[in-house]
């Protein structure tokens, strides 16, 4: 199979318009998460709530906000997929029945399962809810996809370990089958995260929603490089330490933002972002890009220009193909230097009877910044130094502001609205 990589402004490249796209789904960790997704375009979300959602230890929702949550999503025709993805064991099953009830009162859009007793209880207790199978069921072939299918899943998330190639060939082996696809965001280096690290070493199982993430943890090398007997002379792992450490167990940051368009005319069905403990600052960023490039792609347009610094601004780790590129995992892009990095510094919570804006902040913010606003659609307006000032809630002035508060914008741009995020330049 070959395949064209979308790229910035290329007036050479004739690009179709397509008469479908695919979803754009997105993480919803809580509701300012799910605000800020349905903000800047999301098509779906998924979250979860309890202990079966595999992010149980710090982005879910109280059972008691999910019915708000979900009419968020239904007002602005924005679908919610509900995740019950864990593997329980045999202690955890009551959980599971009494979770799959709950849902009864305030039914998702869809349920999103990994394990095939949890699809058998929900066939049994939400026989109408349709049910996503999770990329932890790791599917990763034809066979498997229709496997799924025959036991009611309408939706499968093919595994993050395949080829374009690959992804190719399934789809068009499967055209009655909706085919998910993560595009964007952290990975894990075990297969589709089915991994025993964090209940070694912390006793907190990572597929029962706990884990610690000890991937990512600091490591001492005794040891820095690695070569195989066959292949003298090549290395094939590297350690590199920064202070005696070193993570050398953690994955880079999946991007496929260059090939939607690709996946777009095979027929995938959704276009997954991962992040439900990110940030919503994070989010706002990462889906406004998806977002725009989908738009653009429909209508035959390039890549927009800034799609990839805007991607690379909001990372922390390497962006990288991964194994989607037949020549093998490609690094596209680095995570900036804290000195090149542009902090999105606070939310606009909404506009006070006065004119002024009720902010959140995110990150300390001095009175003397050149700004952009985030607006969807990758619009960046400007707003100079000088053309803004800062209150405290109570009314007194201030040259600065600082995380973990709220404070008083008066900023007349006709940009500002709520939701919508500042960043400095």
């Amino acid at each position: 199979m070959t395949y064209t990589e979308d790229t910035p402004d290329n007036p050479g490249i004739t690009r179709p318009i397509l008469s479908d796209m695919p979803e754009l789904l997105c993480p919803a960790g809580n509701m300012e998460k799910l605000e800020t997704a349905v903000t800047y375009g999301a098509d779906a979300v998924y979250l979860g709530a309890g202990d079966l959602n595999l992010r149980s230890a710090g982005a879910g929702f109280n059972w008691e906000d999910l019915p708000a949550a979900f009419e968020l999503c239904r007002a602005n025709n924005v679908q919610a997929y509900f995740c019950v993805n864990a593997y329980p064991k045999e202690k955890d099953l009551s959980k599971v029945r009494a979770d799959l009830a709950k849902l009864k009162e305030c039914p998702p859009d869809g349920l999103i399962i990994a394990d095939p007793g949890v699809l058998m209880l929900a066939a049994e207790i939400l026989p109408d809810i349709p049910v996503h199978i999770s990329t932890q069921a790791n599917t990763g072939n034809s066979e498997a996809a229709r496997f799924w299918q025959k036991f009611g899943a309408s939706r499968v998330n093919l595994a993050r370990e395949l080829s374009a190639a690959d992804v190719a060939d399934i789809a068009g082996k499967c055209p009655g089958i909706e085919l998910e696809m993560f595009v964007h965001g952290a990975m894990c280096m075990a297969i589709s995260g089915r991994c025993f690290l964090s209940a070694w070493l912390n006793d907190r199982s990572a597929n029962m929603g706990r884990c610690t993430h000890p991937c990512r943890f600091e490591y001492k090398a005794t040891g820095l490089r690695v070569e195989e007997k066959t292949r003298p002379g090549q290395d094939v792992w590297e350690a590199v330490e920064h202070d005696g450490y070193t993570e050398f167990f953690a994955a880079e940051d999946l991007c496929l933002v260059h090939h939607v368009r690709m996946l777009a005319k095979l027929g995938i069905a959704s276009l997954k972002i991962e992040g439900r403990t990110k940030s919503s600052s994070y989010l706002a960023q990462v889906v406004d890009v998806y977002r725009t490039v989908i738009d653009k792609a429909k209508e035959g347009g390039p890549l927009p220009g800034i799609a990839l610094a805007e991607l690379t601004n909001a990372a922390t780790r390497p962006l990288t193909t991964a194994f989607f590129k037949k020549s093998g995992p490609s690094t596209i892009a680095m995570p900036p230097s804290k000195e090149e990095r542009r902090p999105v510094v606070a939310r606009v919570l909404e506009q006070r009877d006065d004119g002024s804006w009720l902010l959140s902040v995110k990150a300390r913010w001095e009175n003397d910044c050149d700004m952009h606003v985030l607006v969807p659609g990758l619009e960046r307006p400007f707003i100079k130094a000088g053309d803004y000032s800062f209150e405290a809630t109570n009314g007194e002035p201030r040259d600065v502001v600082h995380s973990g508060t709220q404070a008083v914008l008066r900023c007349d741009n006709p940009a500002i609205a709520p939701g919508l995020f500042f960043r400095k330049l």
